[in-house]
């Protein structure tokens, strides 16, 4: 099972990662409709799509937030790389969606 971590929250589980990553499965032209600014850990931007041809270029031992439009995506991507042995990875729950209502207003929903 996938953990769920709201915006809200992540900041607390930011502190206790070392280099935390927040990987943002949307399609290219989301990440132009709305991106989050990155505080305290990486932005890697790579379409859900394109995740298992460049599952090389993530750390599976490196702590892993993923992010979508709603929490869908990022759920079924977090499960592949479980799957695929990264150790530590958990969903933000409600996406970036929530991410706008929960902790960054100045982030567009669409």
């Amino acid at each position: 099972m996938i953990s769920q971590i709201t915006p809200t929250d992540l900041p607390q589980w930011l502190q206790s990662q070392t280099a935390p990553v927040v990987l943002d499965v949307r399609e290219p032209g989301e990440w132009q409709a709305a991106s989050v600014q990155p505080e305290g850990f990486t932005l890697v931007q790579l379409s859900m799509g394109d995740i298992p041809a460049r599952l090389a270029e993530l750390d599976p031992h490196q702590p892993i937030a993923c992010l979508c439009h709603h929490g869908a995506r990022s759920q079924r991507v977090a499960q592949f790389l479980v799957q695929n042995g990264f150790e530590n990875v958990v969903n933000i729950a409600g996406g970036i969606d929530a991410w706008s209502l929960q902790r960054d207003a100045s982030v567009p929903r669409y």
